[in-house]
């Protein structure tokens, strides 16, 4: 399962010059992004939605195991070449490169081979009918 964590507004107000100073730092990294979700259910099952922005459909992976969802994903860094006269070189570098993932439990069992995933526009979009008999499935991105 993975949590969400929120920063709390009573814990920016007893520490407001605190975070004033930290927001003014120049980024350097801001770890792995996080995957967030969308879970909408009906009679039939569930539509879950996952942003997964800047991956390749490739690189997602989708894994179902019951009623137990996981997401994860890899985003690769684009080598730099820089030679000559006029090469360009980096000044500031604030995109994340690596693996973020991420499982959540459904309330019933999903029918594995009646799943389907779609990516478009950054947007995972997971349609999973509920199960009538257990099963595990990876799921293939169109």
């Amino acid at each position: 399962m993975n949590a969400l964590t929120r920063r709390d507004k009573m814990f920016d107000d007893f520490f407001p010059e605190f975070f004033r100073r930290f927001s003014r730092m120049p980024a350097t990294f801001d770890g792995p992004a996080e995957i967030r979700v969308d879970v909408n259910e009906d009679d039939k099952g569930y539509e879950v939605r996952a942003e997964v922005p800047g991956a390749k459909k490739e690189d997602i992976r989708v894994a179902i195991d019951g009623n137990v969802v996981s997401i994860s994903t890899e985003t690769q860094q684009e080598k730099e070449t820089a030679s000559g006269k006029g090469a360009k070189r980096t000044l500031v570098r604030e995109l994340y490169y690596g693996s973020s993932a991420r499982s959540f439990t459904l309330p019933h069992e999903v029918d594995a081979k009646a799943s389907s995933a779609r990516y478009e526009n950054g947007v995972l979009t997971l349609l999973l009918p509920r199960a009538t008999e257990s099963t595990s499935r990876t799921l293939k991105i169109e």
